[in-house]
């Protein structure tokens, strides 16, 4: 038998009982379209765990304390020594590879300006608070044009950002946000003005240039335009009574030398908070390192794990519909017996019935195969509203589940189309 007579008989085989052959290939088309849709979801954590983290420098180490559960207190507390300003100050200055050590702590506080007073956040930070912002690009001003570059100049509308030396000396300067300058100065223009932080004097040297955030769902809860940054030094001294943990973000200039980096800074803390190695030779650091590849890793992780679940649930439901297959393919050799004995008995050979029953079960899977991937990349959207989650369609899983469809005809289509060729033509013929 030619190819275009097996196909012709493997059509025909399959619409002599179209309702049979609909229903069975509904097994398949679930089966492709579940892998369709598993695959686009995973695929979609993975972008969402970029996404997430992409502000987060692949050359940068944030340093953060350790918390642990207090029995005494009932509740989390600080596994041993907060992270001081003056650590800050240390690892810049014992860390060759580290040529930038943003630190920052944050507070509440009440600014006054005139008759005018308002609740706020209040930042303390370091002076390259704003190269820091320029590198995230977490945030930016508004009408930025795509694709431009951010400056640490972008970030100021008005007057200028306090100086390192500024930090060093306690300044009682302070940088007002856009809105929070508008809210307390109504037009007028803040540059050289004080406002009152918690009572205490502050000389207003710069406004921010209104910042929108990048990522449109931070901008439901975050306010970049309100609040009041002030030197991290000052901001201690005068906000707190007493001593507060600051958040430490250490650029590295060779990410090349991130891991040797990370070791040289933990060493430094280890020996400031006198943390000495146990009897197993370990380290119980009051302290944690991470970095974007840390991150991402354990994230990029959980996301593979989710993916591969759903992907076996997906062929579970392809398996069920290859056995829905085999059961068809038997049930037609058995209705089919006295046709398969005639073909015989005028010289087929087992080869061209193996092939006449196979092709029936490639078709049959080949079209549940194209059915399933259109009904699968319709489902994507679906999939991503029920799962509150990001589906992204990938490319790879478009050949990989119609590949995945034929092999299953093949699988649970070779058994019945080799039951059919082993057949005895006489017996065959006799069949009722």
């Amino acid at each position: 038998m030619t190819i275009l007579n097996t196909l012709q008989t493997a059509f025909t085989g399959l619409t002599g009982n179209k309702l049979r052959a609909v229903l069975t290939a509904l097994g398949v088309i679930i089966g492709v379209a579940s892998v369709i849709a598993t695959l686009a979801l995973g695929n979609g954590a993975r972008v969402a765990v970029e996404q997430n983290f992409r502000f987060l420098g692949s050359d940068e180490i944030q340093i953060s304390p350790e918390f642990k559960f207090d029995d005494d207190e009932g509740g989390i507390g600080l596994a041993g020594k907060i992270l001081s300003y003056e650590d800050g100050l240390a690892l810049r200055e014992a860390v060759p590879a580290i040529d930038r050590v943003a630190m920052s702590v944050s507070g509440a506080a009440k600014v006054r300006r005139g008759r005018v007073v308002q609740d706020m956040s209040i930042t303390g930070t370091t002076a390259d608070q704003l190269a820091g912002l320029a590198a995230q690009n977490a945030v930016q001003p508004v009408n930025w044009p795509e694709g431009q570059p951010l400056t640490d100049d972008a970030f100021i509308g008005q007057g200028r950002f306090f100086t390192a030396a500024e930090v060093l000396a306690q300044a009682r300067v302070c940088v007002l946000g856009w809105q929070t300058a508008q809210d307390l100065f109504e037009g007028d223009d803040p540059i050289g003005e004080t406002v009152w932080v918690n009572r205490q004097p502050c000389e207003v040297i710069g406004v921010s240039t209104e910042l929108i955030n990048v990522d449109p769902e931070a901008r439901l809860r975050s306010k970049p335009n309100v609040g009041l940054y002030m030197p991290i030094s000052t901001a201690i001294q005068n906000l707190f009574d007493k001593e507060p943990s600051v958040t430490i973000s250490a650029h590295v200039s060779d990410e090349s030398r991130m891991t040797q980096t990370k070791a040289e800074v933990a060493a430094v803390l280890r020996q400031r908070h006198a943390i000495e190695q146990d009897d197993a030779g370990r380290y119980q650091d009051d302290f944690r390192l991470t970095t974007k590849d840390d991150i991402l890793g354990a994230q990029q992780d959980a996301a593979r794990t989710f993916s591969l679940l759903l992907t076996a649930l997906a062929i579970v439901s392809l398996v069920v519909g290859g056995i829905g297959i085999m059961n068809v393919m038997l049930v037609s050799v058995s209705e089919r017996t006295r046709e398969i004995g005639v073909r015989l008995a005028v010289g087929a050979r087992q080869r061209d019935v193996v092939a006449q029953f196979l092709t029936e079960a490639m078709v049959l899977s080949a079209i549940s195969g194209v059915l399933g991937i259109a009904a699968g990349i319709l489902a994507i959207p679906l999939a991503a509203a029920v799962s509150t989650g990001l589906a992204v369609l990938d490319p790879v899983s478009v050949p990989l589940s119609f590949a995945i469809a034929l092999l299953t005809g093949v699988v649970f289509g070779l058994y019945p189309a080799l039951r059919a060729s082993r057949l005895d033509p006489i017996e065959a013929l006799r069949y009722e």
